[in-house]
């Protein structure tokens, strides 16, 4: 770009005004900036080789050269960090944020507590303040943790519940069930 003028400051900063209306700041240490024509865009160049972009919008983009992460912040609150693993984590205004591992999983932090993460096969695990976990298998299965026993649902109606001293009990659709102790003994099995 041609320069339409140069001024230098005392303390060492050099202004460059270019034809097409930019600035160029330059700084003794090192960081630059550039205010765009429009004087809305400015880029910052850090001498530690961070940038820092605000747009015309007032959306904020901030590289961090180090650690290869871009941290964007929107006018509306939302703040975007990708990292250099491919990790993305959204931080939304209301307090909830929403991680993007590399394997895409996807995990949903909620402002009352509550968690939920949907993995690549469509499983999903939900896990509630108090502890309690419910996991959603993609053939139908579903699970349900808690202090005091662990519950797996099978699509054909059949329920078996494992309690915490290791007892075993299983309700079958036909209506039949069948405790075991900790060992594996039956202790009761109603057959119909």
């Amino acid at each position: 770009e041609e320069i339409e003028r140069e001024i230098a400051y005392p303390d060492g900063k050099v202004e460059k005004v270019l034809k097409n209306g930019c600035h160029l700041i330059f700084f003794p240490n090192g960081t630059w900036k550039k205010v765009g024509s429009d004087g809305k865009t400015v880029t910052i160049t850090f001498f530690n080789g961070d940038v820092k972009q605000i747009m015309p919008d007032q959306t904020v983009i901030y590289y961090y050269a180090d650690a290869k992460t871009t941290h964007t912040t929107y006018c509306d609150g939302l703040e975007v960090l990708q990292f250099s693993n491919g990790q993305i984590e959204k931080h939304y205004p209301d307090g909830k944020k929403e991680i993007t591992f590399p394997d895409q999983t996807i995990k949903n932090l909620f402002t009352d507590g509550q968690e939920e993460s949907i993995f690549p096969d469509g499983t999903i695990v939900r896990v509630q303040r108090d502890g309690s976990k419910t996991i959603e298998f993609n053939n139908g299965q579903r699970e349900l943790h808690t202090s005091q026993f662990k519950r797996r649902e099978y699509p054909d109606g059949t329920v078996k519940t494992v309690y915490m001293n290791g007892h075993q009990e299983t309700k079958y659709v036909s209506g039949r069930v069948r405790v075991k102790d900790k060992d594996g003994n039956i202790l009761m099995d109603t057959k119909v």
